[in-house]
């Protein structure tokens, strides 16, 4: 290791300040004066401009968690299949059998993405990839939740061409498959649109590396790209709300490099499996300070860097620059003391640089030098989650809307109804920009690089199969419903959990766990906070219901403008296994003459759908009733008829309702195969377009019937048969409509929208 230097003993009037600070200099870094205040008490005298800079970003809602983590903390963080707690490692660890374990997680990049959409997005999903691969999983999933203003904004269009085309072009040339996500754009997203990231990875259960410091004397090394300008304070400001122009703010968005990912995920695996690594963490929100911080809090250890050792991509960086930075495919890894050597040549067999820039010690102080000088010497406990970082409780209050929200006026629905045509309301539906085909974005996705995709997006969850573990798959997908959860935050919040289930089960896969991002206003309204702790209290129930513990994920507040606020957003990443990927189904018929069964109860809940969106302007209403015995009911037994191999298809009843579901499974019927529906047992516009819960279509042979039915009559499942597969139409309510046709407007419909002269779909 490189001669630095030696400061065990340092006073407090040693450290070296580049000019005085106030809490004035605080508080434009984003702090409190009470904050201020408590650092100054922390550290015995007043920080350094370094010092001050690294608590900014340290303590702020990004990083530290301080106004969500006592609500967090109600949710079920442990159990199942977990073999982390929730927040103990870079992302969830869950146990698939065979001495293997998927490591799985989301997390939000929207403020970059507004700014800077191709980089933001892009980095977005660089990030989420290095969380996967720092604890030794190798990739092999990616997927995405995303919202937007209206596409009838020019603006809004650029940001929708723009993240989806740094989404494509960072996980096609990383190598991973982008197999599944979601898309919904409303009026509440126009300023600041939400761009959640998640990536799934394999990994023995005997070879995963944690984000840890320990062992006194060990060297802490660098890996990976050089250290630059880019993205400084981008925690920070990950912890507000816009105000002004972002392309004022394009200093703070990061900027990738696939390619250089690709590179460091082969030298950090090889690294770990040479078994030379101690701890290893990757520099995504706060750079250099976030891990070497938090690598030490958990070591209980500390660390003595020299920033002089740190390779540059800039000249003249100040220490407070170089701490800041998130400059992206960076690793901070501690190795074991003499075997540096090992670690050199793996990352010169990669093309990966590798330099040592400190070494850990016992003091429990991060002490940072620069140009010989000590500009930060702080006890890491101090900084971190679970340590010295401050824990707020703050007030809340049900929303002033929700009342209003709630009044649908049901006569004014059903004189819109006498107006038109269940045909016309069907074709406008799948014409929607949030229930149309979304195949233009994820046709621009690579979805089969690694041969382990059986299904992709445009499903109700994506399945892929495990090669370590022959015969076996897991099923993941990605879902919230926000404005189910703006009318009613505690339904909400359950509903984005179960249909995030309902999905899973759709496809033959168990449910298990589950990962979120959760995307909301400001934490300092009471209101939102109201929308928050609800949302919390829903998922929750719903998690200990349904046995899918959570196993991490990512807060995003502040996803508001000087205009808009965004709807809250707990986006669901759930997993599913699967025992047997011989018995999976997906969502389009598959054989003429079967039967459609609708199981669940048949329902005209309409409240906050997109029927009364269309028809009345506006989604008024109350969230649809969920009633949490029910869903279990049908999950369980939906899923033990599928891997009795009972069933040819299954799909979700969502958005758009009962004729939404049917349409969408006869136009992702290979065949384009159409219904006869004619035993409905109610075919009004609230029956057919509602969105009542806990219910599915599927369909099966003739000769299954007899059994389906005894099996739901045994377990209490409500069952409708309503129609048969056949024919190249659909037949709804005595009108025959061409599946080409409504596959054309389906199809179709967002491209127009996006204003594009021509796509090509493959």
């Amino acid at each position: 290791m490189s001669e630095q230097p030696q400061s065990t003993e340092v006073s407090s009037s040693s450290v070296y300040s580049e000019f005085t600070v106030s809490v004035e200099t605080a508080k434009q870094l984003g702090l409190s004066a009470a904050e201020f205040e408590k650092i100054c008490e922390v550290l015995g005298r007043t920080p350094s401009y370094t010092e001050l800079g690294v608590y900014s970003v340290m303590w702020s809602e990004h990083c530290s968690y301080k106004n969500s983590i006592l609500q967090l903390k109600t949710l079920p963080r442990s159990g199942g299949r977990m073999l982390v707690e929730a927040g103990e490692e870079n992302a969830g660890l869950i146990d698939i059998g065979g001495g293997y374990a998927i490591a799985f997680k989301i997390e939000s990049h929207n403020h970059p993405s507004a700014i800077e959409p191709v980089e933001g997005a892009a980095t977005g999903v660089g990030g989420i990839l290095r969380d996967i691969f720092t604890m030794g999983a190798r990739p092999v999933a990616a997927l995405n939740s995303l919202r937007f203003g209206e596409l009838t904004s020019a603006r809004t269009r650029y940001l929708v061409k723009g993240v989806v085309k740094g989404i494509g072009h960072y996980g096609n040339a990383f190598g991973v498959p982008t197999v599944g996500g979601e898309i919904y754009f409303d009026s509440c997203y126009t300023d600041n649109p939400l761009v959640n990231a998640m990536a799934v990875g394999i990994v023995k259960t005997d070879a995963t590396a944690s984000a840890i410091a320990e062992g006194a004397g060990n060297p802490v090394m660098i890996m990976g790209s050089g250290t630059g300008r880019d993205g400084i304070h981008g925690a920070s400001m990950a912890s507000k709300e816009f105000s002004g122009d972002p392309q004022n703010m394009r200093p703070t968005v990061q900027v990738g490099d696939p390619f250089a990912e690709k590179l460091l995920l082969e030298a950090t695996l090889e690294l770990i499996q040479s078994g030379v690594v101690v701890g290893m963490q990757d520099m995504g929100a706060a750079g250099i300070c976030c891990s070497t911080s938090e690598m030490s809090a958990k070591g209980n250890a500390g660390m003595r860097i020299n920033l002089d050792l740190v390779p540059l991509r800039e000249q003249g960086m100040s220490a407070y620059e170089i701490m800041l930075s998130e400059s992206q495919e960076r690793m901070l890894v501690v190795v074991e003391k003499g075997k540096e050597h090992i670690a050199q040549a793996i990352c010169e067999k990669w093309d990966v640089p590798i330099t040592t820039i400190g070494e850990v010690t016992d003091d429990g102080l991060l002490e940072v030098y620069r140009n010989g000088s000590c500009v930060q010497r702080i006890p890491a406990q101090s900084l971190v989650l679970g340590g010295g970082a401050p824990v707020y409780v703050r007030e809340w209050k049900e929303a002033f809307y929700i009342a209003e929200q709630r009044t649908l006026d049901r006569a004014a629905f059903d004189a819109a109804c006498a107006r038109t045509t269940k045909r016309a309301v069907l074709e406008s539906l799948l014409q929607s920009t949030t229930i149309c085909s979304k195949r233009w974005v994820y046709e621009q996705y690579d979805s089969q690089v690694g041969t382990n995709t059986m299904q992709r997006s445009g499903g109700d969850a994506a399945v892929l199969r495990i090669k370590e573990l022959p015969g076996q798959g897991f099923a993941v997908c990605t879902d919230c419903n926000s404005r189910y959860v703006y009318a009613n935050p505690y339904v909400g919040g359950m509903t984005a959990v179960v249909e995030a289930a309902r999905n899973c089960v759709c496809v033959g896969a168990e449910p298990v766990a589950i990962t979120n991002c959760l995307n909301f206003g400001n934490p300092y309204d009471p209101e939102v906070y109201w929308q928050f702790r609800e949302a919390i209290r829903g998922m929750g129930d719903a998690c200990r219901a349904l046995n899918t513990p959570v196993t991490g994920g990512n807060v995003s507040f502040h996803n508001e403008s000087q205009h808009h606020a965004v709807f809250p957003t707990p986006t669901i990443g759930m997993l599913g296994l699967i025992d047997d990927v011989q018995h999976t189904v997906s969502a389009g018929f598959r054989h003429s003459g079967d039967m459609v069964v609708l199981l669940g109860d048949q329902s005209d809940d309409i409240g906050c759908s997109e029927v009364v969106k269309l028809l009345l302007g506006a989604a008024k209403g109350d969230a649809p009733m969920l009633d949490l015995q029910k869903e279990l009911v049908l999950q369980r037994s939906l899923l033990a008829m599928i891997r009795k191999g009972w069933i040819s298809s299954a799909h979700d009843c969502s958005e758009g309702g009962l004729a939404v579901c049917l349409a969408e499974s006869c136009i992702q019927s290979p065949e384009l195969l159409g219904c006869e529906c004619h035993s409905v047992v109610d075919d009004s516009f609230a029956a057919l377009f509602g969105e009542a819960q806990s219910r599915v279509v599927i369909s099966c042979s003739p000769e299954r019937w007899s059994e389906i039915q005894a099996y739901c009559l045994e377990a209490g499942l409500a069952h409708t048969h309503i129609g048969t597969v056949g024919g190249q139409s659909l037949n709804m309510s005595g009108e025959h409509i061409a599946i080409a046709d409504l596959q054309a407007l389906y199809d179709g419909a967002l491209v127009k929208a996006m204003d594009l002269e021509h796509m090509v779909l493959g």
